[in-house]
């Protein structure tokens, strides 16, 4: 009798093993709102980009934001600044090496189109369709357009698509917390620094990830797909 109810060696070691190509419950609802609240922000900048409805809110937190611009914040500003340009190109350019010399094809895919659609179409898109003017007088170097903030997208962008490849699945909510403070903290730098309004801050923010969730639950299949093929390491 034993025989028969014992489970074939191979057959419960599949069972960890298999990847669920289930895609994430409630990701596709999260991205079309982000989506579609960095829309309506955008077209209504687009009707008067000189002064949208909350153009009073915006001005009345770059007032709060007015300084002094020193110590410590000024340190801080000033890492995310640089973070959010060079560095940022740097970041996801490792991770994907790190993703091709594991083998991980398609994860890498994911992340080199996920990043240049992100950053290049919606971002540069959204810039180029409401050509908002910036506050007077940043403290940094800045380029065409203030709405929407890229610093704001691509910090967004950064926290789903880490989350996404690297962070196991148990241990993603507290990820999701971290890189939302850190998104914030990126949205606080470009308004204490007079790069951006706040409202540019918050399309931006919305944009980014949801662009990059909008991908992840299209690829959510294919990238357990290859999970489950990748070898596990022996306990």
């Amino acid at each position: 009798m034993s025989r028969h109810t014992l489970t074939p060696p191979r057959a419960a070691a599949a069972g960890p093993r298999a990847a669920d190509p289930r895609r994430p419950p409630g990701t596709l609802l999260l991205a079309v709102l982000l989506l579609g609240s960095a829309a309506a922000l955008a077209l209504t900048v687009r009707a008067d980009v000189v002064s949208p409805p909350f153009q009073g809110a915006d001005e009345r937190w770059l007032d709060w934001m007015g300084g002094p611009h020193e110590g410590f914040p000024a340190a801080v500003a000033t890492f995310l600044n640089w973070f959010g340009g060079p560095l940022g190109v740097a970041v996801p350019l490792s991770l994907l090496v790190f993703l091709l010399v594991r083998g991980r094809w398609v994860s890498a895919g994911f992340l080199l189109g996920v990043y240049l659609v992100g950053n290049m179409l919606v971002v540069q898109g959204l810039k180029h369709l409401v050509d908002r003017p910036r506050p007077a007088d940043p403290m940094v170097r800045v380029d065409h357009g203030s709405f929407p903030s890229g610093h704001a997208a691509g910090a967004a962008l950064l926290v789903v698509l880490v989350g996404v490849l690297l962070v196991p699945a148990a241990r993603r909510r507290a990820w999701w917390v971290g890189g939302t403070v850190f998104t914030l903290a990126m949205m606080w730098s470009r308004t204490w620094l007079h790069a951006h309004w706040l409202s540019d801050t918050v399309a931006g923010a919305a944009a980014g990830a949801g662009a990059a969730l909008l991908a992840w639950w299209a690829f959510s299949p294919a990238l357990a797909r290859e999970r489950g093929r990748l070898p596990r390491p022996r306990p």
